[in-house]
């Protein structure tokens, strides 16, 4: 895997959240034209089932003007969001039926050997942009993006694959060249974190199987490659010719919208 941090881009110290995992901006990166995306309003983590009171406080002063829960309904219900008090932000969620396995489905008929994860995770990024539930609420999000008066914040349970793709579209749309896209995809990979929840997800997996996976099995399901966004955007191409065409056929963001989107997501 490349380094992350060798694309320019500077780290940025986020809201120091004790409950919510994976959080970061993923603004700040250059377009093709020469401009920036700006920083504040593009934010993507980890579900906030588990945040603190500090959390919510934190959460509460980046205004969020939208939260994209890509979350599917089971997912939701295990770890219910939790919300600051005063949020007014738009919440897009739905309860589509996924028709393609889970991955707690994968996870009772596996070995559970890094090798079976890296391979479910490569077939998940093939099937993933093109689930109805998961077109449904990307294009909503970027609706959502065009229209909101605020910043906006996607998420999913662990904030690295529905949230990798939707966020390496959204920096597609505006313009950010791919490899930057991918460094930002690959910041998920941060050893801290990952051993952090080691024991956590080790319990999940144990939880729901009956088995102990290996530490190995357990970092690559917690992980990310840059071959899997590839995958993704590479099976997109294939089927519909460019992403730019997935954009507009599947997800309706058409040129007004898109112009829409990065008038207010560039400096100027």
């Amino acid at each position: 895997m490349s380094d992350p941090h060798a694309s320019g881009h500077p780290a940025v110290e986020p809201p120091a959240f004790e409950g919510i995992d994976n959080f970061r901006d993923f603004g700040g990166y250059p377009t093709a034209d020469g401009r920036q995306v700006k920083r504040g309003r593009l934010f993507r983590s980890a579900h906030h089932g588990r945040a603190t009171e500090a959390d919510l406080t934190a959460l509460h002063a980046l205004n969020l003007a939208a939260i994209v829960d890509l979350r599917r309904t089971d997912e939701r219900r295990r770890d219910p969001n939790l919300r600051p008090a005063a949020c007014g932000a738009e919440v897009i969620e739905n309860d589509i039926a996924q028709e393609d396995e889970t991955f707690i489905t994968f996870l009772m008929n596996s070995d559970l050997t890094a090798e079976a994860m890296r391979e479910e995770l490569v077939r998940y990024y093939v099937n993933a942009p093109f689930e109805p539930r998961h077109i449904d609420l990307y294009s909503r999000y970027f609706r959502a993006l065009a229209q909101a008066d605020g910043p906006v914040l996607i998420h999913c349970a662990a904030g690295k694959d529905r949230t990798g793709i939707l966020a390496a579209l959204t920096h597609h749309v505006v313009g950010v060249p791919y490899e930057e896209s991918v460094a930002d995809y690959l910041l998920t990979n941060d050893p801290q974190r990952i051993e952090s929840r080691l024991t956590l997800f080790g319990d999940f997996v144990e939880e729901v199987t009956g088995r102990r996976a290996s530490d190995e099995a357990l970092r690559t399901t917690m992980g990310v490659d840059a071959l899997y966004l590839d995958t993704a955007f590479a099976t997109i191409a294939e089927r519909y010719g460019s992403v730019d065409a997935y954009l507009e056929q599947a997800l309706g963001v058409d040129n007004a919208l898109r112009q829409a989107i990065r008038q207010r997501l560039l400096q100027d």
